[in-house]
């Protein structure tokens, strides 16, 4: 479990690409702009239809972040502070946080949502006591199940999962395990 309050203003995770910053209402624009239906395909979440369900979305994650029950991150390339997606490790009070990422299209196939979910697993690794991190993804998203695995995951888990816009996707389920 995870007890420690989270800096907003000085939280970031570095990677050799790759900038890992707190969610934040600067960049509700550009996540309204960028979250759409080609990107949602796979995912739970509907797209938004108007701004506003994107700062909903964000004072929701603000409001996780300072509950210390998740960490939802703007991945920024670390060159430019572009930025090209959102993190999260959600759940990150119990003993299973939940792993998520999305990649604006113009920023996929360049490696950085394996690089961002390998971050959040090390930060993991050292911030909290978990006994696996789960990771659903849809079983036709290949580039997105190919992430876990390249941790080593182990597929544990198939099942139906109707999300947000009604369509109803067959779910994989990766446990990520701690490194000992």
């Amino acid at each position: 479990q995870f007890k420690m309050k989270i800096d907003l203003e000085n939280f970031n995770i570095e990677t050799g690409n790759l900038l890992l910053v707190p969610i934040s209402m600067k960049y509700a624009e550009t996540i309204f702009d960028v979250f759409d239906d080609e990107i949602t395909k796979y995912m739970y979440p509907a797209t938004p239809k108007k701004i506003e369900d994107t700062r909903v979305f964000i004072e929701s994650s603000i409001d996780g972040i300072l509950r210390s029950e998740e960490i939802v991150v703007a991945i920024l390339k670390k060159d430019t502070h572009e930025y090209i997606g959102n993190g999260g490790l959600h759940h990150i009070d119990t003993k299973t946080p939940e792993l998520g990422i999305w990649i604006k299209k113009e920023a996929h196939g360049h490696g950085y949502g394996k690089e961002a979910v390998r971050a959040l697993k090390e930060w993991a690794d050292k911030n909290l006591s978990y006994e696996y991190i789960t990771y659903p993804v849809a079983e036709e998203n290949i580039p997105s199940r190919k992430i876990p695995e390249s941790l080593g995951a182990k597929e544990v888990l198939r099942y139906p999962k109707t999300n947000q816009s009604g369509i109803t996707m067959n779910m994989v389920e990766y446990h990520i395990y701690p490194v000992k």
